[in-house]
């Protein structure tokens, strides 16, 4: 507690701090803080899980005066999840305070964030899009913030944001208070941050950006169609209490999430496409452990951040060392321990080095089963590939004697053809029934009772 008030930070918030389990600020919370309290700019950059975003709320709500009859205080974030998370953070430290915080993003009703703003918000906290669809409005006035906050300021740049969050900035005035925190530091972000930042100060806690040590890290060499079959070996195997499996693409999202529906799995899906009230639903869903699997795109997992995630499967491998970084992020964190298993084929191995050498680390590499290419069911006659009802009950022998039964083909494990007969406990690490009921992350996977195979 103690700690807290050395930054700077009173004792009626530290104690709100310690109401909901927190003691101990993190490395870049003693350092930021501080800063911040000062009254600098600041550029802080750690990776993810490491809680910047106290570092940046903390200082806010000690200097945002609750009379003000003004916006105090923007935060801009590059997606709706993470705006909402932020929101969740301020409501909980806010709750016996007069303070107001109002989310703002696109997929919710503009009449009802319309009549929040009528009243006295002291603090924003939004996606780019629906801010500057507020301030064409003229619903939104920035001319009187005091801090900027720009959140994952690297992932507005991926998604292409930067352009909307200078219009932005130019909504506010000079005078105010900017943070930028962000997981890495490319050129456009320090770009930006030397136009509208005043001789800032710069935070770095680790110069090499990787995963957590808390992580354990395995990388299993597989073919595309024996993907389905691989995965669902290893979360029976396995038993996770939640877990993050990451697809490339919203059509192999919602491609993965029927057939592990139609196995008995309890999952849902999160993608661009979904609408914001679904969105939402789903991500409650997974944080009250009533889904045991959420199947997402990098983009709409971002800044995800769910109490006991215990594994993170990256179904198609990611595409750079940063993403990778980004996903297996979703687990182990505030020093949890959590496991990360990367599938990759013959022809995804330059990505894996590339990830490995980017972040100076080693994978461990296992397989599953038969996992080479050139022994895999592609090598056979063209006129016998992905035609189970070919294939003998005599060649389905010799398959399992070879033990390729964990690289049977996605139409084993379609919708239409997956094993009905079984109970949903039987093919699942957990059952519907018992889903709804929230266990710790240690005692799950220890406990038969919690995930029944």
């Amino acid at each position: 507690m103690q700690e807290f008030i050395k930054l700077g930070i009173s004792e009626e918030l530290t104690g709100v701090l310690m109401q909901n389990g927190i003691a101990k600020p993190t490395p870049i919370q003693a350092q930021a803080i501080p800063a911040v309290m000062e009254g600098k700019d600041v550029i802080a950059q750690a990776q993810t899980g490491t809680g910047k975003t106290l570092a940046f709320i903390l200082p806010i709500l000690e200097k945002a005066e609750s009379d003000a009859g003004h916006i105090q205080a923007l935060i801009v974030t590059p997606t709706r999840e993470l705006a909402l998370q932020i929101t969740d953070e301020v409501l909980k430290l806010t709750k016996d305070s007069d303070l107001e915080v109002l989310a703002v993003y696109g997929g919710q009703d503009v009449d009802k964030q319309l009549k929040r703003l009528k009243k006295n918000i002291q603090i924003v906290v939004g996606t780019p899009g629906r801010l500057l669809d507020h301030i064409k409005r003229k619903t939104i006035d920035l001319s009187e913030v005091n801090f900027l906050v720009l959140d994952e300021a690297d992932q507005m740049l991926h998604i292409g944001f930067l352009d909307e969050v200078e219009r932005i900035i130019k909504e506010t005035p000079d005078k105010r208070q900017t943070m930028l925190f962000s997981a890495t530091m490319p050129a456009e972000i320090r770009k930006l941050a030397n136009k509208h930042m005043k001789e800032p100060q710069y935070i770095q806690i680790e110069k090499t950006q990787g995963p957590a040590h808390s992580v354990k890290q395995i990388a299993i060499h597989t073919v595309d169609r024996a993907k389905q079959g691989t995965l669902i070996q290893l979360i029976q195997t396995h038993r996770p209490f939640l877990a993050v499996i990451f697809c490339r693409t919203k059509r192999r999202v919602t491609k993965l999430y029927e057939v592990l529906k139609a196995n008995g799995f309890d999952c849902d899906q999160l993608h661009g496409d979904i609408s914001q009230s679904k969105r939402e639903q789903v991500m409650k869903r997974f944080r009250d452990a009533e889904i045991q699997l959420l199947i997402a795109t990098d983009v709409a997992a971002r800044g995800l951040d769910v109490e006991g995630v215990t594994h993170v499967f990256n179904y198609d491998i990611p595409l750079d060392p940063e993403s990778y970084v980004h996903r297996i992020g979703r687990t182990g964190r505030a020093g949890m321990k959590g496991l990360a298993i990367t599938f990759y084929s013959s022809a995804d191995k330059p990505l894996l080095e590339e990830i490995e050498n980017g972040l100076k680390i080693k994978i461990p590499k296992q397989n599953i089963g038969n996992s080479n290419d050139d022994q895999q069911p592609d090598a056979a006659p063209k006129n016998k590939r992905h035609d189970p009802k070919r294939q003998t009950s005599a060649g389905k022998r010799n398959d399992r004697r070879k033990g390729r039964q964990s690289q049977s083909r996605d139409d084993k494990f379609s919708p239409k053809k997956g094993k009905r007969g079984e109970s949903s406990s039987s093919r699942t690490g957990r059952t519907k029934t018992q889903g709804k009921k929230k266990h710790s992350p240690n005692a799950s996977r220890n406990s038969s009772k919690n995930r029944g195979r």
